[in-house]
């Protein structure tokens, strides 16, 4: 979850001013949190504030109130429809409207770091997915994201994960960092956002490596980083200490509460992470 958000952030002010180098300062004064962070606190707020009620429903209400808190964080248009209905209409009555945009991957991480199967990690996937963004393709992205973070807690072998990801979903991960640096271009796609941001965690040594990889191939900077930055984080299963103070430092009250009720329920699964996390924000 935190590599997702330390993706927005540092992804938030080269979206639409992409930057086709790695060197680059992580965190400037004007870095942000995006929708992508309100959306994946909203789905780690579900995850921990359980009522005994877990029907989709109940799971849109969360996105309804996160997004109400927080209206004006670039969501993409359909999204913006979708969810403002909700001021009139009961969220039983929702109806998702066939979205393949890479909404639907940016926000899917709490989801495989709470759990332990992949079977499980694969149904609850599509279960907050397919409320929306039920395309085949948003869908997709979303399990592909999900199942790559839950296996890379265990599993170090990069050529394995590769090869689990083209074989079970078939994207094509040939490409390299420095060829997606010359040719990719601004894309809001599952099927063209995904690959690109496994690549660039593919590719990577570290943490902040995985991050400055996706940041230099530009596109859709912020929902790119946070795909690779969720993957990382459970990859390497370490960030650095000032990357993760920077980024609880430009996070809300609220939204830290849920941060440290999420590491609490997850700390046996990233056990360093989670406890500089509690420290920063209890």
């Amino acid at each position: 979850m935190i590599g997702a958000i330390i993706g927005d952030i540092v992804g938030s002010i080269y979206e639409f001013n992409n930057h086709k180098s790695k060197e680059f300062t992580l965190f400037k004064k004007e870095s942000t949190f995006t929708d992508d962070t309100v959306m994946t606190v909203a789905v780690a707020d579900f995850i921990t504030d359980d009522h005994g009620n877990s029907g989709q429903p109940r799971f849109i209400s969360y996105l309804h109130k996160w997004y109400k808190k927080y209206p004006n964080e670039s969501y993409g248009a359909k999204f913006t429809q979708w969810i403002k209905q909700f001021d009139i209409i009961e969220f039983t009555d929702f109806k998702p409207y066939n979205s393949f945009g890479n909404g639907a991957a940016m926000k899917v991480s709490p989801i495989a770091d709470a759990i332990g199967g992949l079977n499980s990690c694969m149904v609850n996937s599509k279960f907050i997915t397919e409320v929306s963004h039920n395309h085949p393709e948003g869908i997709k992205g979303a399990q592909v994201t999900a199942s790559l973070i839950l296996l890379s807690r265990i599993e170090k072998d990069k050529i394995k994960l590769r090869k689990y990801v083209e074989k079970e979903f078939g994207y094509n991960l040939n490409q390299t960092v420095n060829e997606l640096r010359e040719t990719y271009k601004y894309n809001e796609t599952c099927q063209c956002t995904v690959p690109e941001a496994i690549i660039c965690f593919l590719e990577s040594t570290d943490f902040e490596d995985a991050i400055r990889n996706v940041i230099s191939i530009g596109g859709d900077s912020d929902t790119l980083a946070a795909i690779t930055g969720a993957i990382a984080e459970s990859y390497y299963q370490e960030i650095p200490k000032w990357i993760l103070e920077e980024t609880v430092r430009k996070l809300p009250k609220d939204m830290r509460k849920v941060l440290s009720e999420f590491y609490t329920e997850v700390r046996r699964n990233y056990p360093k992470i989670a406890a500089t996390i509690l420290d920063l924000t209890t």
